[in-house]
């Protein structure tokens, strides 16, 4: 059964590996520049304190790279449901081989044990290692990247550490389980890929967020926090304050939701999401437009009360999340795996 699952996995294998080989040698030549690169700018702007503006420019010179290599991963999983997961059972059906297959010595529980176990750890090896070599390759990126492309956020996470490896064995046996139920290749394809890219939408947007308590501060406002001011002196005049999706001192957080209060703790309103409405004179005082320094502005607001009320993830969560998010994916993949073994022995003829 190793030697027959082997044969037919040979040729999409070697074309995964070929592919994984030269990702992996493009990583390995470019790497090591980005990461010296990295700590260069890091020692020279540390003294002059300009790092911020060296993150915009160095994270600005690779975005494409690093998008490009963050969507291998994230793609990796649904190619292996696709093309190894969906096929598996129809080719049998759809060819009429199965009739032959399971009904010689070898029991069709012992036929899918070994097929599901042989190309199942195939394919998280693979999303394994691409996973951690671009976590290594792009870690000086992802100490720089802006907020929405932080090691925290839900598009860079998932294409991150091991959590690949469990997005790979799922799809593989979701493609699997539903190739059994619908008993034809591409609408079990098309199936397949719907319910995966389901749940991956799902698992950022409503599970990972409540993985460990989030945390809640308040935060006087500050450079890191403010993304911009501005004077409306309609209607008796107020200043809005637009948020950044960031927390003073806690860098690379995920942000779950920011807003402005006031000096009791209530939510100030204001014309859209992340934008808070100050009622303040704007004809003068340190808020006008005429003051010499519109820096004393947000000093003021300050000093009236106003803070950044925001609840977040740290980022030292990223390891636990995802130890817990693959934990979540391999009991998905058990669950799965004792339907496909309950379904060939019962259902499947």
């Amino acid at each position: 059964m190793i030697w027959l699952t082997w044969r037919q996995l040979r040729g999409s294998a070697a074309m995964m590996a070929a592919l994984l080989v030269i990702l992996a040698v493009i990583l390995a030549l470019t790497g090591p520049d980005l990461a010296s690169g990295y700590s260069t700018g890091i020692a020279a702007c540390t003294q002059d304190d300009t790092c911020v503006r060296f993150y915009d420019r160095f994270f600005g010179e690779y975005d494409m790279p690093f998008m490009a290599v963050s969507l291998v991963v994230l793609l990796l999983p649904a190619v292996v449901g696709l093309f190894w997961g969906a096929p598996l059972i129809t080719r049998e059906l759809e060819t009429g081989t199965h009739l032959l297959v399971w009904n010689q010595t070898v029991t069709r529980g012992r036929w899918l044990a070994v097929k599901l176990g042989f190309t199942g750890l195939v394919a998280m090896a693979a999303a394994g290692l691409c996973g951690l070599a671009v976590t290594w390759w792009s870690d000086p990126l992802d100490k720089s990247a802006p907020a929405d492309l932080a090691l925290m956020a839900p598009l860079v996470f998932g294409a991150r550490g091991i959590a690949p490896m469990g997005y790979a064995a799922f799809a593989f046996v979701l493609g699997v389980t539903v190739g059994m139920l619908v008993r034809r290749t591409l609408p079990a394809m098309a199936l397949t890929l719907a319910v995966f890219a389901a749940i991956q939408f799902a698992m950022p947007l409503l599970v990972r967020p409540h993985l460990m308590p989030p945390v809640t501060g308040t935060f006087e406002l500050s450079e890191t926090n403010v993304n911009g001011i501005g004077i409306n002196r309609e209607q008796g005049g107020h200043v809005e304050i637009r948020l950044n999706a960031t927390v003073p001192g806690q860098a690379g957080a995920w942000v779950l939701s920011s807003g402005l209060v006031d000096p009791s703790g209530r939510p100030v309103a204001g014309p859209e999401p992340g934008v808070g409405i100050v009622q303040i004179s704007t004809t003068s005082g340190p808020c006008a437009p005429s003051s010499s320094t519109m820096g004393a502005c947000p000093a003021e607001i300050n000093r009236l009360g106003y803070r950044q009320k925001a609840t977040y993830q740290p980022l030292d969560r990223f390891w636990p999340f995802q130890w817990i998010e693959t934990g979540i994916y391999a009991l998905l993949t058990l669950g799965l795996t004792w339907l496909s073994f309950w379904w060939i022995r019962r259902r499947l003829s």
